[in-house]
């Protein structure tokens, strides 16, 4: 049988505006007649042909709810768009990390290779029937679609007359490992479903020392407990920590991938990973036994992280700049040297640190992993990090959630490797500690205000710009609020000249910068699928070693008194407090 391609006619559908992680949306939007249809070809128009006609794609994601039914129309698009042949991972999942390394590594069976991916996810947002859906393109080098692109397919989105799509061509059974083979007007179009892990392991095991995360794991007095919020990670968690690693089964929990993340919301926090929390002993009652050494968890796409010692939380930027410092000794891929290291502007100062003290090229870039990507590509960049729980390195160009816990593991491996048959274990708290005996601490919080009335956030961030304009009325507001509380020396819009491209980014954050190296941060952030979110981020370094080991909250109690009063945050958006606070 040959497949017939059909045109099919369409109009334009309001609000198909990629954001840096791609289309979110409601899946009550997504399924509108024409809605994904329309993305999807409005994509494949933004491409240059060579990357479509006789092209290979990647489509997969994080099994979230319609990912199924949406696999199914991007194949047949894709097929009716004569691109050559579409891999997808079996069960339709493959986690966003994976899927940069299937473009970056994987040869198909006939010796292609993948030059681009339509990845199927909303992230760590909730998902289900009256959840949230994403969709987002990556490009051959395994990163997110640039702007030049996705300003592109909005454009496209908003002229589209017309699509193709093969509708006679039959769904694939994407439960089953094979190639599928159908017959079109342009030639042969295959289907190829492959292991989900066997290609992420592979690089994973070129990367670390598998041998000696194994020698720890397998000491009695090490213990581990990994939570992938029956998000995607589930897929790699058994094979990696299990079958690879030697932990035991029951140190793996919510590891099965569900269409709803099990009714939870996929984000690996101190609010949403509440059975992990309680485990690690952070949880309010302390009924539970002892709690393992350590602790980690994976969003829906596992593209973040959280980790966790003994009744010790480790911020994501304590995260990454204790990783940069390790790396070298640690973890095999990086014994040549760090390249240089970067951040995102959000995320705490504690990497500025490491990169002065060991005299490495360092970035701050606005939010959005395309930035750091760049820099890779042009060999500035090993290890990245943003305070979102997002941390990676240049073995692929996306954030990695499982990359950043074998980072850890390597780094406890390394320290305790004398160690094993000793009294106790230097544990992640220990590292922490030291790392800010070392390098000072930045005491760091974040508070996110979700679905705030979009008109009333925009009110508000213009007010702080506005508000910019004069320090001394800044000052005053500052001095009434808190007296102890340092003076605002600087106060900006954060705005980035990409060393590698020359483009510029503008409006990424509203700072306001204080003598004694705080900082407070506002940003509208993109990635709800309704209403704005408002991200508060709040700074302040300690260098003095008597006075690193404070609760963070009483440290930064002054600073938060005076962000909600300049900010006027209640007055604004009704809030008398954050949704989240992290």
């Amino acid at each position: 049988m040959v497949f017939k391609v059909s045109r099919v006619e369409t109009k334009p559908i309001d609000g198909q505006k990629p954001g840096t992680s791609g289309l979110r949306k409601k899946v009550k939007v997504f399924i509108q007649p024409h809605y994904l249809h329309n993305f999807v070809q409005s994509t494949f128009n933004a491409l240059t042909p060579e990357k479509v006609r006789g092209a290979t794609l990647v489509v997969s994601g994080d099994g979230r709810y319609y990912s199924k039914d949406a696999i199914q129309i991007i194949t047949k698009m894709s097929a009716a768009n004569g691109v050559r042949r579409v891999w997808v991972g079996q069960n339709g999942l493959l986690s966003t990390p994976a899927v940069s390394a299937v473009i970056r590594e994987r040869v198909g069976v006939d010796g292609s290779r993948a030059s681009g991916a339509f990845i199927l996810t909303a992230s760590h947002n909730p998902g289900g029937p009256h959840e949230d859906f994403g969709i987002k393109y990556n490009m051959e080098n395994g990163g997110p679609a640039p702007e030049g692109i996705t300003d592109k397919i909005y454009e496209n989105t908003k002229t589209i007359k017309e699509y193709f799509i093969a509708e006679d061509l039959p769904d694939v059974d994407i439960s089953a490992e094979g190639v599928t083979s159908f017959a079109g007007p342009e030639g042969q179009f295959d289907v190829e479903v492959f292991d989900s892990a066997s290609d992420y392991v592979k690089l994973m095991k070129s990367i670390f020392d598998f041998e000696s995360i194994r020698k720890l794991i397998s000491s009695p007095k090490f213990t581990f407990c990994y939570d992938a919020l029956h998000g995607v990670a589930g897929a790699y968690a058994k094979r990696i920590f299990v079958e690879e690693l030697g932990a035991q089964e029951s140190s793996l929990l919510n590891c099965i991938p569900k269409e709803d993340f099990g009714g939870g919301h996929p984000d690996p926090n101190l609010t949403y990973a509440k059975e992990l929390v309680a485990r690690m002993g952070l949880g309010k009652s302390s009924s539970q036994g002892e709690p393992p050494e350590f602790g980690a968890a994976a969003d829906g796409d596992a593209d973040r992280n959280m980790i966790l010692g003994k009744r010790f939380f480790v911020t994501p930027s304590d995260s990454v700049a204790i990783i940069a410092a390790n790396a070298v000794e640690s973890i095999p891929y990086f014994s040549a040297g760090l390249k240089g290291v970067a951040r995102s502007m959000p995320t705490s100062a504690a990497l500025d640190v490491v990169a002065k003290n060991l005299n490495l090229k360092f970035f701050e870039v606005p939010t959005g992993w395309k930035f750091f990507g760049n820099l890779m590509d042009a060999g500035l960049c090993s290890v990245c990090g943003e305070e979102s729980f997002g941390t990676g390195s240049d073995h692929i160009r996306e954030k990695d959630g499982i990359w950043a816990v074998l980072a850890w593991l390597s780094i406890l491996a390394h320290k305790n490797k004398e160690n094993l048959g000793g009294e106790k274990l230097v544990s992640v708290e220990d590292i922490v500690r030291q790392h800010w005996t070392t390098y000072g601490r930045h005491y760091y919080t974040r508070y996110d205000y979700e679905n705030v009335d979009a008109g009333a956030a925009k009110e508000l961030m213009a007010y702080l710009v506005k508000l910019q304009s004069s320090l001394p009325e800044v000052n005053e507001i500052v001095k009434g609020t808190r007296s102890d509380v340092s003076k605002v020396v600087n106060a900006d819009e954060f705005e980035y000249k990409d060393p590698v491209d020359g483009s510029i980014s503008k409006h990424q954050g509203i700072r306001y910068l204080f003598e004694d190296g705080s900082r407070l941060v506002f940003r509208l952030s993109g990635t709800g699928s309704e209403g704005a979110t408002i991200r508060l981020y709040i700074e302040q370094y300690e260098k003095d070693p008597s006075k690193t080991g404070r609760d963070s909250q009483d440290a930064l109690a002054p600073l938060v008194e005076v962000a909600l009063k300049l900010s006027k945050m209640q007055e604004f958006t009704g809030r008398t407090a954050p949704t989240v606070i992290t």
